[in-house]
């Protein structure tokens, strides 16, 4: 495994073991390193509130280019485990749990469009389901 986390990083950046990617896998690379990386996360290489390294960083060290990474930690703050702010500050807000969660909640509002349903019909009928 990788690591990255350079000595000249600031003290508040967590370190991520990073696996290889495989690039004879069809998954995108993009998917790829946004899989290792909610993998960290759930490892507890980094916690909410931490910092990890810049984009450039982890391309560097997975052998893949910046916008890969880039598009990765799109996905991922989509998802909201990070958040990616000015100078390139990247955090963890969130937990792979709730990213499954978006995700999923993401693939039902599009089964429901495509079976007719509108947003505000889906939230009632989310409303409506027995708690349990």
């Amino acid at each position: 495994m990788n690591s990255v986390n350079p000595a000249s990083r600031e003290t508040d950046e967590s370190s991520l073991e990073l696996g290889p990617l495989d690039r004879s896998d069809p998954t995108l690379l993009h998917e790829q390193v946004a899989a290792e990386i909610r993998r960290a996360i759930a490892e507890g290489e980094a916690g909410p509130g931490e910092r990890i390294p810049q984009a450039r960083d982890l391309a560097t060290e997975l052998g893949v280019n910046t916008n890969t990474v880039l598009r990765a930690l799109r996905v991922l703050r989509d998802e909201g485990l990070v958040e990616m702010g000015r100078g390139r500050s990247i955090r963890i807000v969130g937990r792979p749990e709730r990213g499954v969660v978006v995700t999923k909640m993401k693939e039902l509002v599009e089964l429901a469009r495509q079976h007719g349903y509108q947003r505000d019909e889906l939230i009632a009928m989310l409303e409506n389901l027995p708690s349990g």
